[in-house]
């Protein structure tokens, strides 16, 4: 397999980002949202629109990483201003969404994405890295761990009739 390249996204990545920010949703939560659940969720959070408005965001970034030969979408990065119900401050930024095609898991690029937004972050002065995830996604919680963060909270993430618990971590940096 090729390398993939990883690239900050722009305004025009918008529906490559929705593309694949619906393949790796419907990949991780098809056995647990049900598909009219899951379309309400693409259509709003996950469409072109809601990327464009993420990419244009200067609080944010996005990155998005490829296939080089086809430049086919295979996951991404996005970090916002926090969003969590724990007390937060200026210094702090959430690593709002990482996904990875399931093909790709293994190949270090949730690694080499999380790299580009902590490198960003510590360039903007960020002091910490909040991360929130399902509480029964064991593996990214695992990964979570090895990067070195520490749970500092939970919250109910809601998709549709589907409640999730969700642990929140952080990272200083």
């Amino acid at each position: 397999m090729t390398d993939p390249v990883i690239r900050r996204a722009v305004c025009e990545d918008a529906a490559a980002l929705a593309l694949v920010g619906a393949a790796t949703f419907l990949e991780t939560y098809a056995h647990m949202i049900g598909l009219p659940d899951m379309l309400l969720h693409f259509e709003g959070k996950n469409s072109a629109d809601a990327w464009r408005a993420f990419t244009s965001d200067p609080a944010g970034a996005a990155w998005i990483a490829e296939i080089p030969q086809t430049r086919a979408p295979i996951g991404f990065a996005l970090l916002t201003p926090p969003d969590l119900p724990i007390e937060t401050g200026p210094a702090d930024i959430e690593l709002r969404r990482i996904y990875v095609m399931g093909k790709w898991h293994g190949h270090k690029l949730g690694r080499r994405l999380v790299d580009e937004a902590v490198a960003y972050a510590r360039e903007r002065g960020m002091r910490r890295l909040l991360i929130g995830v399902y509480s029964g996604n064991d593996a990214a919680i695992g990964f979570y761990r090895r990067l070195g963060c520490e749970l500092v909270g939970s919250r109910r993430f809601q998709v549709g009739d589907a409640v999730f618990d969700d642990l929140i971590f952080a990272l200083d940096l």
